[in-house]
């Protein structure tokens, strides 16, 4: 599943039946698990749109389908992928399982779990040995988000428009930061004036 915003009029896309196709070729795969993982994984995505990074989303275990992983992940190169995102919980293999069979740089997202509340999954997916990274961000969403904003980085090395889009998210954060302390100083004010 590739996608992008919908600008039809954008590089790459094409119309067909009144439904707007992105025949990018995907960037970014963005691997997970189980499809329970989608719930935490759809903010990476959603933030990879916003970036109009072309991407492929997969169900795949390094556990349950490893002949799978290992054919996707031994020949995502090929099919032109720059990054790997892997989400997993719990035992959390997917992310080291792909980076062992890729020099392509691998993300790790891990999931929460009910059990350990994700740090089963957080220790798995960091604690690679020396010679096969994994860029590990935090537990849950917040992670998933920077999951995207670092594959958005690391494409942007060779994309300067992509890199522009990252400044521009940049600065509305710190608008974003800027009117919140401006709102809350008016509200503390007030108060002090009651």
């Amino acid at each position: 599943m590739a996608a992008g915003p919908t600008d039809a009029a954008g590089p790459g896309r094409k119309e067909a039946a009144g439904v707007e196709v992105d025949t990018r070729r995907p960037l970014v795969a963005v691997v997970m698990g189980s499809d329970s993982d989608w719930p935490v994984v759809r903010h990476c995505v959603e933030q990879l749109e916003e970036f109009d990074i072309p991407y492929e989303v997969r169900v795949i275990s390094a556990h349950r389908t490893p002949d799978i992983a290992h054919e996707f992940a031994s020949t995502a190169r090929l099919k032109g992928f720059k990054v790997l995102i892997a989400a997993a919980g719990g035992a959390a293999h997917l992310a080291g399982f792909m980076a062992s069979l890729t020099t392509l740089p691998v993300i790790g997202i891990p999931i929460q779990t009910r059990t350990l509340g994700g740090a089963d999954s957080l220790y798995s997916t960091v604690q690679m040995p020396g010679g096969v990274p994994v860029a590990t961000v935090a537990i849950g969403e917040g992670g998933a988000l920077n999951a995207a904003l670092l594959a958005a980085q690391i494409l942007a090395l060779g994309d300067e428009e992509l890199h522009l889009r990252l400044r521009a998210f940049r600065a509305r954060m710190r608008r974003t930061v800027s009117e919140r302390n401006a709102r809350l100083r008016e509200r503390l004010a007030s108060a002090d004036g009651e």
